[in-house]
């Protein structure tokens, strides 16, 4: 096996870890390889051991790499959408998770509807309060959790914890998510990333996106 499938089935394996010590059934949660600056030789590479999750947080970046890699990807789009961007990403992505408006979610459901598409879309949550990071306030999500769409899944919540933050508050942060996801029946949660994806484990997520982990340390442009 390579490093990188050395790499995805050690995070494969503390994730399973983490759920059955939460007392969590097998499969309750899910892995997204994040794979953002990282080129399509690498996704390839995974792909070929079995792997079919993948998560990209540039809407130009996604497209050339949906474009080029097999069809049967199932492709998570997870970074700052916008509007301009919305309809190659729709025509491409399974999932959308960082839903962070009601308009955003409006403009995605009509465009879905113009390619014949059905993404299912995550609304993101600023449950923290950092000004640095997008989403919806809970009240905002109050809106968005009501609205009607006819073409697109709206099945889940999503959110960034602070880098760094001891468990406390990972565990603080991660369980209002959960805490929101039951009181709009809103069942997937996307939450957890390198740092600290064991802790949203433990507080509920269906879904988790690591990426350094996996492929190594990414280098900005």
């Amino acid at each position: 096996m390579s490093e990188l499938t050395d790499n995805f089935n050690e995070v494969a394996g503390r994730v399973a870890r983490a759920a059955a010590l939460a007392g969590r059934p097998e499969g309750a949660v899910r892995l997204v390889a994040v794979s953002k600056t990282f080129p399509a030789a690498d996704i390839a590479e995974l792909y070929r051991a079995g792997v079919r999750r993948f998560g990209e947080s540039r809407a130009s970046e996604f497209v050339a790499k949906a474009d080029a890699l097999p069809a049967d990807i199932e492709w998570h789009f997870i970074g700052h959408l916008q509007a301009n961007k919305v309809r190659p990403v729709a025509e491409r992505a399974a999932w959308i998770h960082s839903v962070d408006s009601l308009k955003l979610a409006e403009r995605i459901d009509r465009i879905a509807g113009e390619c014949g598409k059905r993404p299912k879309i995550l609304f993101e949550v600023n449950v923290s309060g950092e000004a640095s990071k997008f989403g919806m306030s809970p009240a905002e999500l109050a809106e968005a959790a009501c609205a009607g769409f006819g073409h697109v899944e709206a099945v889940g919540l999503m959110t960034m914890a602070p880098a760094g933050a001891p468990e406390e508050t990972l565990e603080a942060v991660f369980g209002a998510l959960a805490e929101l996801g039951k009181n709009y029946n809103l069942k997937e949660l996307s939450m957890g990333m390198s740092g600290d994806f064991e802790a949203a484990v433990k507080c509920g997520a269906t879904l988790v996106r690591v990426g350094s982990l996996i492929f190594g340390k990414r280098e900005y442009l």
